[in-house]
């Protein structure tokens, strides 16, 4: 073989090698960031999970006490900055199992509606984190 074909290959595979080398970095990298969102999550719904019972609180006192209604709107941007959102169990929603815990089940018929809040539930990102604990009372 030529000198020039021997440099010529050995330049080939050189850039192959680089470009494999690359491939992987990228691939690494995009892993890592993967890794660092999961982890953020994580961090984040461990934190909201402590906090829960903190919000029940919040909003028992705010219930009770209404020179307290003017924070609830501080409180429903923190929930709102948190991705958290309520899910909506106000009396005469219909029930969903996918989203609320019935305790008790009264009535006689095909139509279930939640008839009182208990707890409320929460969602994450649109997940379901804790259904709203609720009454539910069976219509025709």
């Amino acid at each position: 073989m030529k000198k020039e074909t021997k440099e010529q290959l050995k330049i080939e595979e050189l850039t192959a090698d680089l470009q494999r080398t690359r491939a992987d970095f990228e691939n690494f990298r995009k892993q890592v960031d993967i890794q660092k969102e999961s982890e953020r999550k994580n961090t984040k719904l461990i934190t909201i999970y402590k906090i829960l019972p903190l919000m029940d609180d919040f909003e028992r006192a705010i219930r009770a006490y209404q020179e307290l209604k003017p924070l609830e709107k501080s409180f429903e941007k923190v929930l709102k900055e948190l991705e958290l959102s309520k899910i909506s169990s106000e009396v005469g929603t219909e029930f969903n199992p996918d989203r609320h815990e019935a305790v008790t089940v009264e009535g006689e018929g095909e139509k279930e509606i939640i008839s009182e809040t208990l707890r409320p539930g929460y969602c994450y990102e649109n997940e379901v984190i804790r259904p709203a604990m609720v009454k539910v009372k069976r219509t025709s």
